[in-house]
């Protein structure tokens, strides 16, 4: 079971703030639960209101954010949700600034493979370096569970800089891994 300390990170970027990640689990604070909560519905709106973005389903990730942490920490390890906060001035409350999750697919030839989900900084945190280190982490656990290889998806005319992060990293063009592909969207992967 991964541990639920914040781990304390800094991005070596002159200026950046630093900020810690931790897991989001049942053990998680119930504040820190309803942060990832919020996270994930803030993504959800911008999704929803991107244009060519067809077949998102804003009432299904309400779901998904009404049962979290349980919504990704139902899969014995396999699955998973982190939350990133901004460092604060000692003795004051840092603000939660982003979310990522993780989840095995149910295709058995996708057995070797987590997908990465839900990636979202708020506008306070973007330039930190918060995203790239929210999916560093996933690759760090994903190779430590014997995964081989992290599969996404993005849109990238409306998510420029995600999708440009996980160019950055080393992900590449993949074929789609859902039945129903959605126009507009790509997949993405990444050997580990």
């Amino acid at each position: 079971m991964a541990s639920t300390s914040p781990v304390p990170v800094t991005t070596g970027r002159k200026h950046a703030p630093r900020f810690t990640i931790e897991p989001v689990t049942q053990e998680s604070a119930p504040t820190t639960i309803d942060a990832a909560r919020k996270l994930l519905l803030e993504y959800g709106r911008f999704v929803a209101s991107q244009a060519g973005v067809a077949g998102f389903c804003y009432g299904t990730l309400k779901q998904e954010a009404a049962a979290l942490p349980a919504s990704y920490g139902s899969q014995q390890g396999n699955a998973g949700a982190l939350i990133a906060r901004l460092a604060a001035p000692s003795g004051k409350s840092s603000p939660w600034v982003g979310f990522v999750a993780w989840r095995t697919l149910p295709a058995p030839e996708l057995a070797d493979a987590w997908e990465i989900k839900r990636l979202w900084v708020r506008p306070a945190g973007r330039g930190a370096g918060i995203g790239r280190a929210l999916i560093e982490s996933i690759l760090q656990r994903a190779k430590a569970a014997g995964k081989s290889r992290l599969l996404l998806d993005t849109a990238p005319d409306s998510m420029a800089a995600a999708h440009k992060l996980y160019l950055d990293l080393g992900f590449t063009p993949c074929a789609p891994y859902t039945p129903r592909p959605t126009p507009g969207i790509i997949y993405l992967q990444k050997p580990l």
